[in-house]
């Protein structure tokens, strides 16, 4: 049933010669899942020793990871450096650190690093990815006994025109060096600029896709590596999720066909932490700022979480909507103004104001 389902695929991403083997191998490799996945696993005695991008769920609450600073040593480190480091993409540090050169930080430079995440509202399970963000959740099954846990990768994703389609889909094929079939829209821009784009390119540098491509559901649509790393948080794909190399190879083997890929648009997300509401906000896709409607659903699903019916400034919620930089803000409760209160000096102007004003007004 796999094989059939999935003739088309084999033809579309591997070349010819290479199918054949192919089918032979996916048997093997599909027995070898399972033992492959669970070893990737970390064991319970490993279970402090997190990798870059890896927590634990919380118990209570919707927040991972842990917002940090970085302080440039070396000249020739750029942002994009630093955010690969860091498990971050080309706009998260760049978002995050507006006043900071993209190219040339400079040593002793303070970088904030926004490593704090607020998980999306959907089910838990499988992969979620959030276009508004442009990250990656997998909720990796877990063993009897185990924490259960999340990793996030920063992701690239279709650019204006090219959308990453949204909705509830799975994987169906992973494939290993996969070959790239230009679709129609590149051989048109080619043959506008004189060109003529190649009708396969074969694994290697020049392909695309990478080393590794995950078959999503969605026809045409894939989770794959890139041979542009740098391209990695922004818009610039053709509509697929494209991966750092050595992200999409360390899930490679721990996704199997049938994981369920949900993939939403939720550019504000509500986070709660000790009973203090926190704002995580990215700016709407394809818009200058986020909508009126926008500002006023955030109201109302804070009101239905808002259990101790706190007075929260909205005026401040506003404004984080406003700047949309993508770093996790508590929303503190709205002040109130206290009466103003007016000196013996104040009082006493103010009495010959309102004498003269009466006076003036009986004259008349």
């Amino acid at each position: 049933m796999l094989l059939a389902k999935n003739a088309a695929i084999l033809k579309r991403f591997l070349p010819w010669p290479m199918q054949i083997g192919f089918i032979v191998s996916v048997m093997v490799s599909f027995l070898a899942w399972l033992p492959v996945a669970m070893a990737a696993q970390p064991s319970t005695a490993q279970e402090t020793e997190w990798p870059k991008g890896h927590y634990p769920l919380p118990e209570e609450g919707n927040i991972i990871g842990e917002a940090d600073t970085f302080i440039v040593k070396n000249y020739e480190d750029t942002l994009i450096d630093i955010a690969r480091r860091h498990n971050l993409g080309y706009q998260e540090i760049v978002r995050a650190n507006p006043e900071v050169s993209i190219w040339v930080p400079g040593v002793g430079t303070e970088v904030t690093i926004p490593g704090r995440f607020i998980l999306p509202n959907v089910e838990r399970t499988g992969v979620v990815i959030n276009i508004a963000e442009l990250r990656l959740y997998y909720y990796p099954d877990v063993k009897t006994g185990e924490t259960p846990r999340v990793e996030t990768y920063p992701i690239g994703i279709g650019r204006e025109g090219f959308d990453t389609p949204l909705g509830v889909t799975e994987t169906t094929m992973n494939i290993k060096n996969p070959a790239w079939y230009p679709p129609e829209s590149v051989k048109r821009e080619a043959e506008a600029r004189g060109e003529t784009a190649p009708s396969v390119v074969p694994p290697g540098p020049d392909n695309p896709l990478g080393d590794h491509a995950i078959i999503l559901g969605f026809d045409g649509y894939l989770i794959h590596g890139t041979n542009q790393p740098d391209g990695i948080g922004m818009r610039a794909s053709r509509g697929c999720i494209r991966m750092l190399p050595k992200d999409i190879e360390s899930i490679f083997d721990r996704i199997p066909p049938g994981t369920q890929v949900n993939i939403i648009n939720q550019p504000i997300k509500i986070g709660w932490e000790g009973g203090q509401p926190l704002i995580q906000a990215f700016p709407p896709l394809g818009e200058e700022e986020h909508s009126m409607t926008a500002l006023t659903e955030t109201m109302t699903r804070l009101n239905q979480y808002n259990v101790d019916n706190v007075n929260l400034d909205y005026e401040q919620l506003s404004d984080v909507l406003s700047l949309s930089n993508g770093l996790i803000t508590p929303l503190h409760p709205k002040q109130e103004q206290e009466p103003q209160r007016h000196s013996p000096e104040e009082k006493a102007i103010k009495g010959i104001y309102e004498d003269l004003v009466l006076t003036s007004s009986q004259r008349s």
